[in-house]
C-alpha cells in the first residue's frame, strides 16, 4: 500500500489533485492511503513552498500545480 499525502491549504488545485490520485489508483487497482495535509507548518516541514505538493511514502515527488495523469500513474 502506498501512503500518499497531498499538501495544500484547500485550493481548487489541491482538491483536483486529491481527486485525480484517487481516480487513477482505483483505475489501476492500487491500494493507497490518501491523506490531506492542510496545516502550513506541516506543509513547510516537507520543504514545499508551492502547492499542491505530493508526498509518496515520505518522499516529496511533486510541488506546484496539478500533476498530470501519467505522472500520477508513475507514482503508483
Amino acid at each position: 500500500m502506498k501512503n500518499i499525502k497531498v499538501l495544500g491549504t484547500g485550493c481548487a488545485n489541491c482538491k483536483t489533485t486529491m481527486k485525480l490520485i484517487g481516480e487513477i489508483a482505483r483505475e489501476k487497482g492500487v491500494e493507497i492511503r490518501l491523506e490531506k495535509v492542510e496545516q502550513l507548518q506541516d506543509i513547510m516541514a516537507y520543504g514545499v513552498m508551492s502547492t499542491p505538493g505530493v508526498v509518496v511514502d515520505g518522499k516529496v515527488v511533486h510541488a506546484g500545480g496539478v500533476p498530470g495523469r501519467d505522472k500520477i500513474a508513475g507514482w503508483l
